[in-house]
C-alpha cells in the first residue's frame, strides 16, 4: 500500500492497463504498484471500466476534473459559503468534503474534495480573512505542506487488516459498536490521552496513559473499553501509529477487529479527528496531559457526550 498519498503518474496507468489485459484482479494490479485497492478500482471504475480503460484519456480526464474542482468554490459562491460556516462551526476540510458527498450524491457540481478546499483557503491573499480560514484548520499552518513526504518514519506495523477490508456496514455507520481510536499528545509528545469514539453515536471514551508506548495503550485500551457492552465492540479503526504495535492483542482481548486506515488519510477517521479538535478546547496543544487524572477526562467527555 502506498505510503504515501498521491495521484496515479503516468507509469502506474500504463501498468493498470497492461494487468487489465493480463486479466489480473484489481488487488493483484494494487499490490504490483503497491496502492490501495480502492485507488485500483476508483480509477478504472471513472474511466470506463476494464474493457475500456486506456491510460492516455485516463490522465487526460484526471486534468479535466482536477480544473473543474479548483474552479468549483469560485464559480459557486454559495457552495463556499457553506464549506465556510461548517468550517466555523470547527469542521475540517475532510468533514466539509464527506458531508457535501452525502448530502449531493448523485450531482458532482456540488462536493468538492477536501484537496480543493485546502487550495482554495492557501490561494487567498494574504490578509485578514485568509488569517481567519488558517486559524480554523486542525494545524493552522501558514503553508500548505507537501502532500508527499517522503518515507513513513514511525515504523511498519505487522499482521494489519486495512481499512479497504472493511465492512459495508461500518461506512454506513448503519450499526453501533464500530469505534474510531487515536492518541491526543500532549508537551513535546511526552503525554498522551487515548481518544476513543463510536461512529454511529459519536459516544467519547478518553484514556488516562502514562505514556504512548504500545504496552501502555493495550492496558488502556482494554481497560476502558472492556466494560462496554460486547455487542457494542465490533470494530476499531485506528492509523498507523506505533502505539498499536499490539494490536493483535487489543484484538483478542476485546473481541473486536482492528482495520487500519490508509497512510495520512486522517478522513477514514472523520468522527474522531473532529471529536479530537472538540477535546483540545480542554486539553489545548503544548499541555502537559499527565496532569489530568481518569475523573478529570470522564468529564471532560461528559461535556463533550
Amino acid at each position: 500500500m502506498s505510503k504515501s498519498y498521491q495521484h496515479l503518474n503516468r507509469d502506474e496507468r500504463a501498468a493498470i492497463a497492461i494487468g487489465l489485459e493480463q486479466g489480473l484482479s484489481r488487488r493483484a494490479i494494487a499490490r504490483r504498484l503497491n496502492r490501495s485497492p480502492g485507488t485500483i478500482s476508483r480509477e478504472v471504475r471513472r474511466n470506463g471500466g476494464k474493457r475500456v480503460y486506456h491510460p492516455a484519456r485516463a490522465r487526460q480526464r484526471r486534468e479535466a476534473r482536477r480544473f473543474r474542482q479548483e474552479r468549483r468554490l469560485i464559480a459557486d459562491p454559495g457552495l463556499w459559503r457553506r464549506v465556510l460556516c461548517w468550517m466555523r462551526k470547527g469542521w475540517s476540510p475532510e468533514q466539509c468534503a464527506g458531508k457535501l458527498k452525502a448530502m449531493y450524491a448523485n450531482d458532482p457540481k456540488k462536493r468538492v474534495s477536501h484537496e480543493t478546499i485546502y487550495a482554495h483557503i492557501y490561494a487567498y491573499p494574504r490578509g485578514g480573512l485568509r488569517t481567519e480560514l488558517i486559524k480554523l484548520l486542525r494545524q493552522s499552518r501558514k503553508t500548505r505542506r507537501p502532500r508527499a513526504r517522503g518515507q513513513d518514519r514511525r515504523g511498519q506495523l505487522q499482521d494489519i487488516t486495512p481499512i479497504a477490508e472493511r465492512p459495508k456496514e461500518v461506512e454506513m455507520r448503519a450499526v453501533p459498536g464500530h469505534w474510531e481510536g487515536d492518541l491526543i499528545k500532549g508537551k513535546y509528545n511526552r503525554s498522551a490521552v487515548g481518544s476513543l469514539v463510536e461512529r454511529t453515536s459519536r459516544y467519547l471514551i478518553l484514556v488516562r496513559l502514562d505514556d504512548a508506548k504500545a504496552p501502555t495503550v493495550h492496558r488502556g485500551f482494554v481497560r476502558k473499553m472492556k466494560p462496554v457492552p460486547k455487542s457494542l465492540r465490533k470494530s476499531l479503526t485506528y492509523d498507523r501509529g506505533r502505539e498499536m504495535a499490539l494490536h493483535k492483542q487489543i484484538a483478542a482481548d476485546l473481541e473486536l477487529t482492528v482495520y487500519f486506515a490508509d497512510p495520512h488519510a486522517p478522513w477514514q477517521r472523520g468522527s474522531n479527528e473532529h471529536t479530537n479538535g472538540l477535546v483540545r478546547e480542554y486539553l489545548p496543544k503544548g499541555t502537559d496531559l499527565s496532569g489530568y487524572s481518569q475523573a478529570d477526562l470522564n468529564k471532560i467527555a461528559n461535556l463533550l457526550a
